[in-house]
Order: structure tokens, then sequence, then C-alpha cells
């Protein structure tokens, strides 16, 4: 499904939070202040996002909690959690979370060649031997919810115990966000740049 269609759940903006809507962006400080400062700005992406999540406020505590950790606490470089989430992105075809963090991504230090790598996933020929056991437990995590033996192994060369467990955790993530931005069709905004009709065919190809 695409994410252009009628938006199923109205983003709610801050002018209309209520005390409990306060309460619950609180979890996620950053999230809160970003949205805060920029919800009217030319850089209001990922407002909407938000703002569906909001309109269930315990939900959205208990969620923001958990994002707050793997977006401000993880254990993995801000590089390779984007890695991360664009791969899952891509897999679960989700066009809104995946054009907002092809912008992350580029901030985090990924080059458009490795964004573009990204999309053919852990066998594209420019991916280090990290760069692919990351990839290739995101495959394994959405085709089978485990990470298999081979790439656990390449893994354990790379990364400690924390950071494996913020891996499978960051997947899960934005596993939940990519099946909740598409069912609730959430919204661009008017300042996330469209996906290109290139890649979108090879998104659902």
């Amino acid at each position: 499904m695409s994410d252009e269609s009628a938006p199923r759940i109205k983003p709610l903006l801050p002018p209309d939070w209520d005390s409990a809507v306060h309460d619950a962006t609180l979890a996620f400080p950053a999230s809160r202040e970003f949205v805060l400062n920029h919800w009217q700005s030319g850089d209001a992406r990922g407002v909407h996002g938000l703002g569906v999540i909001l309109n269930h406020p315990l939900l959205a505590k208990s969620f923001l909690t958990f994002n707050n950790h793997i977006a401000t606490e993880n254990s993995l470089s801000k590089r390779e959690a984007e890695l991360l989430i664009l791969r899952v992105s891509w897999l679960r075809r989700s066009e809104y979370e995946f054009q907002q963090h092809v912008v992350l991504g580029l901030r985090a230090g990924l080059s458009e060649e490795e964004i573009e790598s990204i999309q053919d996933g852990p066998g594209a020929v420019n991916w280090n031997a990290t760069d692919a056991a990351l990839l290739q437990a995101v495959d394994d995590l959405v085709n089978d919810a485990c990470v298999q033996p081979d790439t656990w192994s390449a893994l354990c060369k790379h990364y400690d115990q924390k950071q494996r467990m913020d891996l499978v955790f960051t997947v899960g993530c934005y596993e939940v966000l990519a099946m909740a931005f598409k069912t609730f069709a959430v919204p661009f905004e008017s300042c996330l740049e469209p996906m290109g009709p290139e890649t979108k065919e090879r998104m659902y190809g």
C-alpha cells in the first residue's frame, strides 16, 4: 500500500494538544522540541508521524519512551542506526519512513550512493563486512524474526552484547513505525520530498 492515500487518522498538531498529549511528548524530549519549534516552518519533517501517534496519548507515552532510547541512547552509531532503519523501511515499503530517514541518513554520514545501495541489501558490492552484516541482520529479522547463526557470528566480531541488543530493538522499533505509518496513511509534510518514480518502482517491483 502506498503512503499517498488519504489519511486514516489526522495528525494532532500542537494547537490541539491537551495536557495528556503534552505529558506524552515529554517521553521523547528532542522530538517534542523539534515539533514545537518547527511545525509551522519549512522544516516540519516528521511532524505528521508523531502527530498521528499522539491521538492515543497513553500508547504514545509508552512508545515514545522506547523510541527515545533508540534515537538518543542507542549504543550503535547514528550512521549504523540509520543503515538499519532505511533497510527495514525499504523492505516494508514504507515510503514515509524511508524518505524521512534519507534526510537523517545523509546527516548521519551515509552517502547518496550508500542510500541507493541499501535498496539492494547486503549483497551490494560496495559494503564492507560490517555494513553487510548489519543489513543482513535486518533481512533476517524481517524474513524470519530471528538473526541467523552466520549473521550473528559476523556481528559478534564487531559489536558487543548491548550493541547487538540495540540492533534488534532498533529494527523492531522501526518495523512497528512502518506498520503504523502505512496503516494510518500518514501524509507527507509539504517539506518532505516525495519518492521519485524510479525509486518507487524499485520499492514495489
